[in-house]
């Protein structure tokens, strides 16, 4: 799972573009606790996702130019502008070029080779979120793409990341770690669009996941919010209890109920 001791190629930023970022910040502050702050006035209408004055995640309103509204998983790295041009070499493109960020780092989006949009953040003043893993917050992402051996390449040589196949019910489950960290650093999978009916009929996209206390309780209160359930809570056994929902405007995430890991 992920935490906020942040490692190169390990997620270290989240954020949402949104139609409606007052109605995202009463949707998201009624599910997960959260309250937005401004990043001020040279922000472009920029904020933060604080949950008890710790930054959970990032917001914005956007244009349907820019985009139906998602969330935007950022991975760091020490050398934005190298890692683009990996990206570019490993067939992938640069949708936004590294640009810096009022001195708090250094920002890109990228798209990896099957066109699935994901961010890099190269630190500065802010090394990342500060606060993962626990409810309310960023605790493991999901890459639903049609090849997963291609998309394996890709991050491999963008990101450094590696894979490994773990035993699963039913099957096997494609792992995600940073190369420096090892496979205690897993923070993500990758899962074959194909397989899932929902996820096909939208396209590949990476999912986060947030944790929470009571899966069913989110379900419950993500409908009563003007929310869609995707996918209904269910337990995965080993790993918890999950549900894949979309919040009012149509940015899709999941939540887990984690069960405790052995030490």
């Amino acid at each position: 799972m992920l935490t906020t001791r942040f490692v190169n190629g390990a997620p270290n930023w989240i954020d949402v573009g949104t139609s409606d970022i007052d109605g995202a910040t009463t949707f998201y502050g009624a599910l997960f606790g959260w309250r937005f702050q401004s990043a001020g006035p040279d922000a472009g209408g920029y904020g933060f996702f604080q949950l008890d004055g710790k930054t959970a995640a990032g917001g914005m309103q956007t244009t349907p130019e820019q985009g139906p509204p998602a969330w935007t998983v950022y991975f760091r790295t020490t050398d934005a502008e190298a890692t683009a041009k990996a990206a570019q070499a490993a067939h992938g493109s640069v949708m936004f070029a590294p640009m810096d960020v009022m001195g708090k780092g250094t920002m890109a989006i990228l798209a990896d080779q099957a066109g699935v949009p994901f961010g890099l953040w190269q630190p500065g003043q802010t090394k990342g979120v500060d606060v993962a893993g626990e409810p309310g917050s960023l605790c493991w992402v999901e890459l639903y793409t049609p090849d997963i051996a291609a998309a394996a390449a890709f991050y491999h040589a963008t990101l450094g990341l590696e894979t490994s196949a773990v035993p699963f019910p039913g099957g096997t489950y494609t792992c995600v770690n940073p190369a420096e960290g090892g496979p205690e650093t897993m923070f993500g999978g990758v899962v074959p669009l194909a397989e899932d009916p929902t996820e096909a009929e939208s396209g590949p996209y990476w999912l986060p996941y947030f944790e929470v206390v009571d899966a069913d309780a989110a379900v419950a209160l993500t409908k009563e919010l003007g929310g869609t359930v995707r996918a209904p809570a269910t337990d995965v056994e080993g790993v918890g209890r999950i549900a894949r929902l979309a919040d009012p405007y149509g940015a899709r995430f999941a939540v887990i109920k984690s069960v405790p890991q052995p030490m």
